[in-house]
């Protein structure tokens, strides 16, 4: 707080800070925000939960961030990505490049929702990642006119931003904590997994396996199996596909160019599968909202809500 908002503070009383212009975050001594952890969504309906319930009294416009950046003077920040690579990674490297926040000791936990493969996770789960990889680097042929290429997929090269390994102390202290965390199961996600073989009976749980990172939206088991495929190889058999999104690895590769990717964490919960069930075509899956949409929406905010507080009161020891 600088030191005319104090003098406001004392003349108008704290409630009348935000009409003064003042930042009610908790600022470091360099008159930045002190940012203990960063939380990262998506879209809007992601972002919108934490606003419904979180207090975040201080707005932080960035220039050529998707949205303005939301905080509080516990050191909690929430930001919006907008979907897709390019608009994580502008986004990202907007935040991190402000003047306005400190993030000396921050520590930053995408939460946001995924696709699943149906032979892993189940609707409303969670998934923490080891690894974060990229599913669209590399050539893609069309596999009948490339019988000689598994999955038509060639890795070609590295391309210093196709796989991430995270933090493993991180990610294991993560899952520890979150195993005191119920998640939520709704009738409608119960309803939908019914549909698929070995899912009846199912319940939402948290994992650890690894993230795919695609701004191609697929649907199908070959393409699912695709993923699996590019997952192997690009952890050279270390990852387990289990969730595919659109944004984590230009976040990681923001994150790293700033030195911050071992304070990194990727939360992602199951909003739907990643291929239609039995008799169902890929159009009308897409199409159509999933079940397990609004519970993995709850579940990404109980969860991250949960280990955005463990941050807080006792982060691990990383600098």
């Amino acid at each position: 707080m600088t030191n005319r908002c104090q003098k406001v503070a004392i003349a108008l009383g704290v409630a009348a800070l935000a009409l003064a212009g003042c930042s009610s975050g908790s600022t470091s001594d360099s008159g930045k925000i002190d940012v203990g952890v960063l939380v990262i969504t998506m879209f809007d309906p992601e972002n919108q939960v934490w606003l419904k319930n979180e207090q975040l009294p201080t707005t932080v416009d960035v220039p050529g961030a998707f949205k303005p950046v939301r905080c509080n003077a516990d050191k909690l920040c929430v930001a919006e990505t907008g979907q897709g690579k390019a608009n994580a990674a502008t986004t990202m490297m907007a935040i991190l490049n402000s003047d306005k926040f400190d993030f000396s000791h921050a520590y930053f936990l995408t939460a946001g929702i995924a696709g699943t493969p149906p032979e892993q996770g189940t609707l409303g789960g969670a998934a923490l990642a080891r690894w974060v990889v990229d599913f669209d680097l590399g050539n893609h042929l069309e596999p009948a006119e490339a019988p000689g290429v598994p999955f038509g997929y060639r890795p070609v090269e590295d391309y210093n931003t196709d796989a991430y390994q995270l933090d493993t102390a991180l990610v294991d202290k993560a899952f520890g904590w979150a195993q005191d965390v119920k998640l939520a199961d709704s009738p409608e996600a119960i309803a939908e997994r019914a549909l698929y073989p070995g899912q009846a009976g199912r319940t939402p749980q948290v994992m650890k396996c690894d993230t795919m990172t695609g701004d191609d939206f697929y649907s199908g088991k070959p393409l699912s199996d695709t993923a699996g495929y590019i997952m192997n190889l690009r952890t050279k058999g270390a990852g387990t596909y289990c969730t595919t999104q659109m944004e984590d690895n230009a976040t990681a590769t923001a994150l790293k160019a700033h030195g911050y990717l071992n304070r990194y964490l990727s939360l992602r919960t199951m909003s739907n599968f990643d291929q239609p069930y039995p008799g169902q075509s890929v159009v009308d899956h897409l199409d159509k909202t999933s079940g397990g949409f609004q519970v993995a929406l709850d579940n990404q905010y109980t969860l991250g809500k949960a280990l955005a507080e463990q941050l807080l009161k006792n982060p691990p020891v990383n600098s």
